[in-house]
């Protein structure tokens, strides 16, 4: 069997525990062969128990079975939480999996490109696995390239772009974009990373990957007309919070929202982004920041 048919069974098992909360195996086995998972074979206890495993190794699902009505459900269903591995992982392998399962309509799913820089993953992945220090090779756009050691930490995808977050030999931690990476080797120095160093805390409080010093601040925006829809479906970050909702003199609609949040250039330029449907309330600082830029770009037209 194929490598994607195998992924697709997976994800075909969680999305159907998810959509139906609690099957039996004569029930999950029947939807199977409805929906020809397996060209209409029935899902047999040892192909199940297999897959069960399976899961629960790549996406660290937990398939478990109720004790009095036999049935399967999926029992920490919080692990595909936005923003995780496991999430990505499961997104990626379900369009994956449908699309071997679907060769005849490949060419009508359009994907994003990642521009370059994923053939590094790979010695980045085994980096973190062995703990050891990586000799990296790195040019910012318009400066002169350089060579140093640093301690791989954690790895972002961020608006189609690879960004390496590591400790470089004056123990800062820096974010390195993949696609300036001029070269990249492993070396035979270790080092560990720090008790109870969490990459997804470190972000916590920034959108993208620019991390500095920006104060954290209560930004207040107001999204006008169709745009609240936008941010409902797909938040901006996990502190997003609708506030109000209201209607201006002119007859357009509105939508207030908050957040607790670093605004970095990254933040700033997903809300312009926007153009005229996102406007910022607060701080003040902020919305008169947001107001100059806005007029510096005027003057390009």
């Amino acid at each position: 069997m194929k490598q994607g048919q195998i992924y697709y069974q997976y994800t075909w098992i969680i999305n159907t525990l998810m959509a139906f909360k609690a099957l039996t195996l004569e029930e999950l086995s029947r939807k199977w062969q409805d929906d020809k998972v397996n060209d209409g074979s029935p899902l047999t206890r040892p192909s199940f128990t297999r897959h069960r495993k399976a899961i629960q190794d790549m996406f660290g699902i937990i398939i478990e079975s109720a004790p009095i009505t036999y049935k399967y459900y999926i029992a920490n269903p919080q692990r595909l939480q936005n923003g995780s591995l496991e999430q990505w992982l499961y997104s990626t392998l379900t369009v994956h999996g449908v699309l071997a399962e679907s060769v005849a309509i490949k060419d009508r799913v359009v994907l994003e490109d990642v521009p370059s820089g994923e053939h590094y993953l790979s010695s980045i992945i085994h980096a973190f696995r062995t703990g050891r220090r990586l000799l990296l090779g790195y040019q910012k756009f318009g400066s002169e390239g350089y060579v140093k050691t640093v301690c791989p930490y954690a790895l972002k995808l961020f608006h189609r772009r690879w960004y390496l977050l590591a400790k470089n030999s004056e123990e800062q931690l820096r974010i390195y974009a993949l696609d300036r990476v001029t070269s990249l080797a492993l070396t035979d120095q270790t080092f560990e990373m720090p008790a109870g160093f969490l990459p997804q805390e470190y972000f916590a409080e920034y959108f993208g990957v620019l991390t500095n010093d920006t104060p954290l601040a209560r930004v207040v925006i107001r999204a006008h007309n169709y745009t609240p829809n936008y941010l409902r479906t797909l938040p901006l970050h996990h502190s997003q919070r609708e506030l109000e909702s209201g209607s201006l003199p002119d007859g357009g609609t509105y939508t207030d929202f908050s957040f607790d949040i670093r605004p970095t250039a990254d933040f700033l330029g997903q809300l312009l982004s926007h153009g005229a449907g996102i406007e910022v309330l607060s701080p003040p600082d902020l919305r008169e920041k947001m107001r100059q830029t806005i007029a510096e770009n005027l003057k390009r037209y």
